[in-house]
């Protein structure tokens, strides 16, 4: 009822007041449980793949290894069981934010009949905290590239060496490459890098990089982005907090940066170890290497990997070094075989683990070395 005029009632008015009042509590309340039950059923979702997957259990023989500045970085190796002599040792050099267990299923399928290095990059993985950026001195590609130079000569002393690099770790090559040419020549020269794998990677002009944002996001982030970066670095306990709290939602962050379309059809247990490959890297290490980027130009020591056989490859779908990079790449190297991957994103080895392995073997093949019959097996259509 109400008074004349059409007016509520004071009485009515208040009670239509607390009616609505206990319906929106209702309601936050249910939202609220809602989240709180998807949450836990999220959370148990992840615990059960966590408990049950075996993506980066694999294990081989440790070792630490000094970088120029006395970080210690760790490698392992593994030994073929029956050794073929002539045959190469193949380097594996991890991406931004990862560990060399990114590389589970190329682990999987070459290991027993290669030598194969894999160590992770300074302040990644289960390597030591870089010593000279904590004393005061930027991070560079360089350096890493040092590093990769200081694995060779400890654990790779003699024989030939296929380099395998992912992202950030196709940069270190090239690093490599432009401080240490000779490594690059024929075997007569010196050389002893028979071949090498640069996978979704990227020479320089990272800066040109949308991250698949508009072009008025793109610009407030290349304005912005790298102070925003190097903040979070400076709170490290307040970001690490929220990176647990928000999960689902860096879920949903990772899976766009790591997977293309096909990456719906990916094992949810997959998905879930390059989440945790991604959360076991510190948001101040983010924030050390981040700037490494823009700085990297190495388009010019390409030229010490012309006359190798080289397989650059990379997903059509990666937002982080998009295709058109490697494809700049193998226009600068004759002997290079291009392959892109459609519909898929920077995490290719994860997402099409197949594929990779097949190609990495086709490069194997190419460098006419001794190989054992798995490798070659692998490497037909």
């Amino acid at each position: 009822m109400t008074e004349s005029g059409g007016a509520p009632s004071p009485a009515l008015g208040r009670a239509g007041l607390i009616g609505l009042g206990v319906l929106a509590a209702g309601a936050a309340a249910g939202v609220a449980v809602e989240r709180l039950t998807l949450g836990r059923a999220r959370r148990r979702a992840r615990e059960e793949l966590d408990a049950v997957a075996p993506f980066g259990s694999l294990r081989g023989r440790p070792r630490r290894v000094p970088g120029e500045d006395g970080t210690e970085l760790y490698v392992e190796v593994d030994e073929p069981a029956s050794p073929l002599p002539g045959a190469p040792t193949v380097v594996f050099c991890h991406g931004y934010c990862l560990n060399q267990d990114s590389f589970h299923f190329q682990r999987a399928a070459l290991r027993g009949g290669l030598r194969l290095v894999w160590w992770d990059q300074r302040s990644h993985g289960r390597s030591e905290r870089s010593r000279s950026y904590l004393a005061g001195r930027p991070a560079s590609i360089d350096q890493l590239g040092g590093d990769l130079s200081a694995v060779l000569d400890a654990v790779v002393p003699e024989g030939p060496v296929v380099l395998v690099g992912h992202s950030m770790g196709g940069m270190t090559v090239m690093a490599l490459a432009d401080q240490r040419p000779e490594l690059f020549g024929p075997p007569e020269r010196g050389g002893r890098v028979a071949g090498v794998a640069l996978i979704g990677t990227s020479a320089g002009d990272w800066n040109s990089v949308d991250l698949g944002l508009s072009s008025t996001g793109t610009k407030v982030w290349r304005r912005v982005g790298p102070g925003v970066v190097k903040l979070l670095g400076s709170q490290v306990g307040l970001v690490e907090a929220t990176r647990r709290v928000g999960a689902d939602v860096t879920a949903v962050f990772y899976r766009r940066f790591s997977f293309g379309d096909a990456g719906r059809e990916v094992d949810p247990g997959v998905v879930r170890f390059a989440e945790q490959l991604l959360d076991g890297t510190p948001i101040d290490v983010v924030a050390e290497f981040y700037p490494v980027f823009a700085a990297h130009e190495k388009a010019s020591a390409l030229a010490a990997l012309r006359d190798l056989p080289v397989l650059v490859l990379a997903g059509t779908e990666d937002l982080l070094t998009p295709a058109s990079h490697s494809e700049s790449i193998a226009r600068a190297l004759p002997q290079a075989e291009l392959e892109l991957l459609p519909r898929t994103g920077h995490l290719v080895q994860l997402e099409r683990p197949d594929e990779v392995d097949r190609a990495l073997a086709r490069l194997l093949v190419r460098t006419g070395l001794p190989l054992p019959d798995g490798v070659r097996e692998l490497a037909r259509p």
